[in-house]
């Protein structure tokens, strides 16, 4: 037992330097904020007015689907046949995406620039999809904001953003949608969370405890829609080479562990997709990833907490 308990902290301590690299799971960050106006956003939706266009092929929607992680899920939905629906901020991103998807694949795609943190959106977005009645069979959530800074760090509106971004949006989308997704059933829902909601994070302690919640209401979800035909999943990946700079900074604090361990979005986006559609209630892509993440979670939490917080101490003292 001794044996086994001291192999544990080993193996921690090798993956605490993954709390320096939650910020890279989220398309952006925290002193990126640039709030627009959310009435704006009504004449930022795509310009083909589709409202009396007839829908052959079941409808996909990803929030926060024009970059990353949300970007190859929709190309592997695209390469299934799901014509999509595409929710992110930028415009630019968004008709970038839907201009590569449509040329590559025999697909429709709709986009929507919307601010995700905001109170109305869901609801705005549910009733742009029931006007025009769509097919909707999948809703991905992915939208999430992580950063450099975090709890103690960062003004109150900040952490507030971070929660409405990462909790209180899915949880809006997923009821506001219900109703399409139970019309189209068999459906799915994907919940996008991360390896650091498995365990207490004091370096990242909010976002941590956002994707914790995301964990969480994912698995009652599964469970109070078992009988509905809506299976709901949960994505939590580790560290993701969506730009070069990642890279280089997953080999700098985690050395081997995080390059063996790291993956690119792409690969990310068809294993989801496909443990997705065959109803998997937890998805951690990668084998070393997913024994790292059992590892977080049979761990007690104390531990984890402990040796999380000693190496984030650790390489600050460093970076001085």
């Amino acid at each position: 037992m001794l044996k086994f308990s001291f192999l544990t902290v080993m193996i921690l301590c090798r993956l605490m330097a993954f709390s320096q690299l939650a910020n890279t799971l989220a398309p952006l960050t925290i002193q990126n904020i640039d709030p627009v106006d959310f009435h704006d956003h009504l004449e930022n939706i795509s310009s083909v007015d589709t409202s009396k266009l007839t829908h052959q092929n079941a409808y996909a929607l990803i929030a926060g689907g024009s970059k990353g992680i949300g970007f190859a899920i929709a190309e592997a939905l695209a390469k299934r046949g799901y014509d999509l629906i595409l929710v992110a901020r930028h415009m630019d991103a968004l008709q970038e995406a839907k201009r590569y998807l449509e040329s590559t694949y025999n697909i429709r795609v709709d986009i929507l620039s919307f601010d995700l943190s905001r109170e109305e959106t869901a609801t705005k977005i549910a009733q742009w999809c029931t006007e025009r009645g769509i097919p909707l069979k999948i809703l991905c959530n992915v939208a999430g904001l992580g950063g450099e800074g975090d709890y103690l760090s960062l003004p109150l509106d900040s952490l507030r953003y971070m929660i409405h971004l990462n909790l209180e949006s899915t949880m809006a989308m997923c009821l506001t949608l219900l109703p399409l997704l139970e019309k189209n059933e068999p459906s799915y829902i994907l919940n996008v969370a991360s390896m650091a909601g498995f365990a207490p994070i004091p370096s990242k302690n909010l976002y941590a405890a956002t994707k914790a919640a995301v964990v969480s209401f994912s698995y009652s979800l599964r469970y109070q829609l078992r009988e509905k035909h809506i299976s709901v999943s949960c994505l939590a990946p580790g560290p993701v080479y969506t730009h070069p700079a990642i890279k280089k900074q997953t080999k700098k604090l985690m050395g081997w562990l995080g390059n063996a361990m790291a993956m690119k979005p792409a690969k990310v986006g068809e294993v989801t997709v496909r443990k997705m559609l065959r109803g998997r209630p937890v998805i951690v892509p990668g084998t070393l990833a997913k024994v790292l993440s059992w590892v977080l979670r049979i761990a007690p939490q104390r531990w984890v907490t402990y040796v999380y917080g000693k190496s984030a101490e650790r390489s600050n003292r460093k970076a001085l």
